[in-house]
């Protein structure tokens, strides 16, 4: 039997996992990332790709007059994301697709969303190259995930719980997303981390041919990211 990629994997658990994610997630949703969702609402703006939408939980935070593009590798979680749009009478095109191959031309939009999907993505780096690319020159992008922990004591714990499910889920505690931003070339312009460091919030901007890569910020606790 040919072995099963790691894409693949995902998507099946992504799959299985469908029916449930939303009760499942909403009290982590209040609790460890509350705000999130509506901070990366407030800023997306013009034509708009959500990367690994999911079952379309940002929907209700984005501002009226967006033009929606989302992609999901999951076909289960996708179709509740089709669902909800459709609910909230919101005009979106949302299709099946890969945050390590997307299926849109270089510089397609305005803002690029990721959230709560770095953290279990094969190839995050692949992933935010991707993202990357597909920004015009001066757009934005926005990510919020959870990540290794800034406090010694809990980041060792996240190590520990992580080897159980990258297993199971391949969900990483201990990633961190704002290198791989920064080696992508694009600027930060906003960066925070919460719940002692445990939750990242970043805005960075594409610069335009032959401006300069990144400026380092500091972060919401006020250290150096």
């Amino acid at each position: 039997m040919e072995q099963e990629s790691p894409t693949a994997r995902q998507r099946r658990l992504w799959d299985s996992a469908a029916p449930g994610y939303d009760r499942q997630i909403a009290f982590f949703e209040r609790v460890w990332f509350g705000g999130g969702r509506e901070w990366i609402g407030s800023r997306a703006g013009g034509r708009v790709l959500e990367v690994a939408i999911g079952t379309g939980r940002s929907l209700p935070h984005y501002r009226a007059g967006v033009r929606l593009t989302g992609i999901e590798l999951s076909p289960a979680m996708l179709a509740i994301a089709v669902r909800r749009a459709a609910g909230l009478g919101i005009d979106a095109d949302l299709r099946d697709g890969d945050a390590e191959e997307l299926p849109f031309a270089d510089g397609t939009f305005d803002t690029v969303v990721c959230v709560l999907a770095l953290c279990s993505i094969p190839r995050p780096a692949r992933a935010v190259g991707e993202m990357a690319r597909v920004l015009k020159p001066g757009g934005t992008l926005l990510l919020l995930d959870h990540v290794g922990s800034s406090w010694p004591i809990l980041h060792a714990v996240q190590r520990l719980t992580e080897r159980g499910t990258i297993r199971a889920a391949g969900e990483h505690f201990t990633r961190r997303q704002r290198p791989l931003v920064e080696a992508a070339g694009l600027r930060i312009t906003e960066a925070q981390r919460l719940k002692a460091g445990t939750v990242e919030r970043i805005a960075a901007v594409k610069p335009a041919p032959g401006k300069g890569r990144v400026a380092r910020g500091a972060n919401a606790l006020g250290h150096p990211g």
